[in-house]
Parts: structure tokens; sequence; C-alpha cells
């Protein structure tokens, strides 16, 4: 497949300089979908008629903007099925509130992208548009996929686990997972309340800053830094590195070296115990709570569950509240050791997976680089531009003490400029 992201900042730039206009980007972006997502797969289903319809004609600072949702958002206009038969034809009265958002700002929402069964393990029908037979990664499948092929300029998708950061890593766009919270979850599908987190993808980091910023009011798309002086870098080396792949340790170096040329200090940062502690238990708080946001549909629709999300919610289900009060008091603890870690850096830098996407279909591939950061609720971003010898991508991260979201965004901006150079 030809991939060919679609840009938002050059995209709003034709529109506002009159050299497109939102009704032909959006049908362009249409004719997009009706051509490649027959094999793709990242669309669940359309928008109706009058939706777009709408669209064409919408005011706002994402005006024109194709976008994509995640089918765990509710939707008052389309069905929302969280990627389960048990809700197939669920039909929502009103907007999540990202969706509500994303409308108010003029944003075309030309459809529900694909999730895997209420945004867990078990993979959907999504295949990565630079090797179909590979995953896209998941559980926001859909949403990356669409980015990068190019369906849509921007989608929302959510982090539980590595749910944003990973599938923009392996389809080669940028994800951004913000501070916890930054993003409401009003009218998401919860699967752990203190860990769910809204994230959004765009071709590079500048659109997906300038898509957060245009979507929240908040100054996130900051101007692009002349140079890295005055940082510090964290290389941050943790308790699971070696499962990192030879090709992506390479792009790990060469991301340093970028960031060292650019005027950057790069300091070695080893785990501390607290945080590594903090990695382990983040499966006991989530599938703790898993049990209890799907307990109805564990309880009466067993049989309806992919393996997958049964044996999490079996294992959320035996665990003990003092079991799950421990893993929050470790928790605790590691977001404290997280904040130490920015009185020394500016930021931390490393691998957004443990490799490229994996061959087949049967799996998403493996979190254990993202969910550290998403129990920490640090905001993140998976900067693309790197690949493999065979062309795979590989995405790196930069992370961020909590609540400067933009200062990652920006970091993770100059470092995509500067390895594009």
């Amino acid at each position: 497949m030809n991939v060919q992201p679609l840009g938002l900042a050059r995209l709003l730039a034709d529109i506002e300089g009159g050299r497109a206009t939102a009704a032909r980007t959006i049908a362009a972006a249409q004719e997009r979908i009706d051509a490649v997502d027959g094999e793709l797969a990242a669309f669940v289903r359309r928008a109706p008629e009058a939706s777009i319809d709408a669209a064409m004609t919408a005011t706002g600072p994402l005006a024109g903007v194709p976008f994509g949702v995640k089918d765990i958002f509710d939707t008052a206009d389309m069905a929302t099925e969280h990627g389960s038969p048990l809700y197939a034809g669920h039909r929502p009265v009103a907007d999540a509130a990202l969706v509500a958002m994303a409308r108010g700002a003029g944003a075309a929402i030309l459809g529900k992208t694909a999730t895997t069964q209420f945004a867990s393990l078990d993979p959907c029908a999504t295949r990565n548009p630079h090797d179909m037979s590979r995953t896209p990664g998941g559980s926001s499948s859909g949403s990356a996929a669409a980015v990068a092929a190019g369906m849509v300029a921007g989608a929302c998708g959510s982090q539980t686990g590595g749910s944003v950061l990973r599938p923009a890593s392996y389809c080669g766009v940028a994800g951004y997972k913000p501070s916890f919270r930054l993003l409401p979850t009003v009218g998401m599908k919860t699967f752990a309340w203190s860990l769910d987190t809204v994230g959004l993808f765009a071709a590079g980091v500048a659109d997906v800053a300038l898509l957060a910023a245009k979507l929240t009011g908040r100054a996130l798309a900051a101007p692009p830094l002349a140079d890295a002086s005055g940082l510090t870098i964290g290389l941050y080396r943790s308790s699971v590195d070696a499962g990192i792949e030879k090709e992506m340790q390479a792009a790990w170096d060469r991301a340093a070296r970028a960031l060292e040329a650019a005027g950057a200090t790069l300091v070695e940062l080893v785990e501390p115990a607290a945080l590594s502690a903090a990695r382990d238990v983040h499966g006991t708080v989530q599938n703790f709570e898993a049990a209890h946001a799907l307990m109805w549909e564990h309880r009466t629709h067993r049989e309806a569950m992919a393996p997958r999300v049964l044996a999490q919610l079996d294992e959320g289900a035996a665990t003990s509240p003092a079991a799950y009060d421990a893993g929050r008091r470790t928790a605790r603890i590691g977001r404290r050791a997280a904040t130490t870690l920015f009185e020394t850096v500016d930021a931390l830098l490393l691998p957004s997976a443990l490799g490229a996407a994996p061959e087949g279909l049967g799996s998403t591939g493996d979190p254990a680089l993202n969910k550290l950061w998403t129990l920490t609720g640090n905001p993140a971003v998976s900067v693309p531009g790197l690949a493999t010898a065979g062309g795979l991508p590989l995405g790196i991260s930069i992370v961020a003490r909590f609540g400067r979201d933009a200062e990652a965004l920006a970091i993770g901006a100059l470092l995509e400029t500067r390895l594009s150079a």
C-alpha cells in the first residue's frame, strides 16, 4: 500500500490559504477510505450522510479536518460497539465528551475506527498499512492505521497499557498520550479507571500537537525549538530492556545522537526499584478494575468474551481487595519516584515498542515499555521517522514531567525534524 499520511498543519494551511476547501478535503478523505479500507479494515462503520453534510459546512479551528473515532467512544449518530458482539447495534443518545469537543471544533468525523474487544488484547481485523501481514498494534488499531494510510488527518484512541504509543510506533505516525486526565474519558467505555487515558494520532509530532491544541484550547503547539541547547535528556534504562530488538536499539541510539548533535546533554538513568515495582503491579491494578468495570459483561455473557480479555477479567475477579490496595500503594510510590526523575532531566528518551510490528495478526504486540508511563500518568509522545532495514517503522518516545505536555511535544517535534534531516 502507498502509505502517505495527511499532514494536519499543511491541510489547515491549505484550507486557510484558499488552496483547498473543507468540502473537497472531506470528500477526498472519503474517496481514500473507499479505495483502501476494504483491505485495511481500519473502519468498522462510516458516518451517516447527514453528519458528513453538516461537517462540510462546519466552522471552527478544525473545520475540514477528517477525523476518526475509536469505537469505544460514544457517538450519537453511529453505533458504538466496543469491539464486542454484546454491543452490536448499540446506539448511544449522546456523544462522548471528546467527540463533542471534536465536532465543536469543526472536525469531520468520518466514522468509527476498529478497536480490540473492550480495548484489551484480542486482535481485531485491522492490518498494518506498511505490511498487511503484520499487526498495526492495539488496542487503538484502526485509529493508528487510518492515520498512517492517509484516510484521516487525526484520530483519537485510548491507552490503558500501551495502546497509543505502540500502534503509533508500528504504523509510523505520531502518537500522543497526554498527562492523565488532560483529555476527558466521559463517554468512553471504561476498562481501568485509574489508568485509561485518551490519546491522539496524527502524521507527525507537530501535527498531533496542533490537533491537541485546537481540540482543547491549550497552549500545546509551541513554536518550534531551534535546537536542544540547555536540555538534559535521560536515556532511560529499564528492567525490561533485555527484550528490545537490535534494530530498535540502533534506532534509540540514533535518536539520542540526534538530540546530542542538536545541543542536548545526554545522561544515563537506571530505572529506580520503585518504578520497576510499579510496572510489575500494573496488571494487578488494571485487571482488578477491569473486572469491576466489566462485571456485568463478565458475569452474564462470559461465552461472548474474547479469550485474552476473558483471562484478564478472570484474573481480576480473583484478585483480593487487599492485593489491589497494595498495588495502588506501590503505584503511588512509583509516581513519586517518576517525579523525582525530572529533578535532573527535562525529558526521558526510550523506545516506543520492543521492535517493529510483529509478523502475523494473532497478537497486538507487547506493551512492556509503555505501561509504566500510563500508570504514572506522565505525558509521552511517540516520534516517527526511524525504520528497520526493511522499511518497517520504529517509534521513539519522549516522556516528560507530569503536566509538561507542551515540553514533551516540543522536544518530540525537534527530534522528528532532526531525524528527517
